[in-house]
């Protein structure tokens, strides 16, 4: 399992939202390079960014920040938020980024998802953030009718081969992940699930590699001390299967 440390970025800094609040933005970090050279540092290989103003204006704000990090730090960079079209998915993995996500587009315009699969692969991932199981868009702002797993199924079916969930109630909050919905997904899928939301100790990380899921996201922990990402990592491949 892949720990993947994470950078939300706002208005060019580096923020932390509870719950995907933008009002509960709150500044966690001086600097996104030394941010992410320190998470080099304690042995990720990954790292998770996202752009919040992006995600909101449905269009990449942040971009030159996200090619900074991919260009200068030894990293595979995987980003997300405000990418709704080709040509923007062309402009980040062109430049040096690993992986896209996919997010408000995956329930609103499934054939781009496709056309993006067909051309991309496996650099294609889509996110899938739900709120009591049901699928939230547009930066969370906007509750859809739509469950997770129906959703995950119906990118699987499309070649997507990376899902990252997040359980918006859990988000930002330090409460721990949500064992049931994503073991729930994971049993529905043969996808790559990546987990995203409420991680805030070893425990998490352990509950997560238990379950054979292919990574785990890990932001406010990070920042408020709760989890050593070294050790973190270091025990996903201590105890890879």
């Amino acid at each position: 399992m892949i720990i993947l440390p994470a950078i939300d970025i706002k208005d060019g800094s580096c923020v932390r939202l509870v719950r995907g609040d933008y009002g509960t933005a709150h500044k966690v970090a001086e600097d996104y390079m030394q941010t992410a050279r320190s998470f080099a540092a304690a042995g990720a290989e990954w790292i998770h960014m996202v752009d919040l103003d992006g995600a909101k204006d449905a269009k990449p704000v942040n971009t030159d920040i996200f090619l900074d990090v991919a260009r200068n730090t030894p990293l595979k960079v995987e980003v997300g938020g405000g990418i709704r079209t080709m040509e923007t998915m062309e402009l980040y993995l062109s430049a040096g980024v690993s992986r896209v996500i996919l997010g408000s587009v995956a329930l609103k315009d499934p054939a781009l998802v496709e056309r993006a699969v067909q051309e991309y692969g496996e650099r294609i991932a889509v996110g899938i953030d739900a709120k009591n199981g049901f699928v939230a868009v547009e930066g969370w702002l906007d509750a859809s009718s739509v469950d997770y797993i129906t959703l995950a199924r119906e990118m699987e079916k499309m070649g997507v081969q990376t899902v990252i969930f997040t359980d918006i109630s859990k988000d930002g909050t330090l409460s721990g992940v949500n064992a049931q919905q994503l073991s729930a997904l994971h049993d529905a899928v043969s996808m790559n699930v990546i987990a995203s939301g409420g991680v805030h100790t070893m425990e998490d990380i352990r509950i997560c590699q238990k379950m054979g899921l292919y990574g785990t996201i890990a932001g406010k922990s990070l920042y408020q001390g709760t989890l050593d990402l070294a050790e973190a990592v270091a025990y996903t491949k201590e105890n890879a299967s």
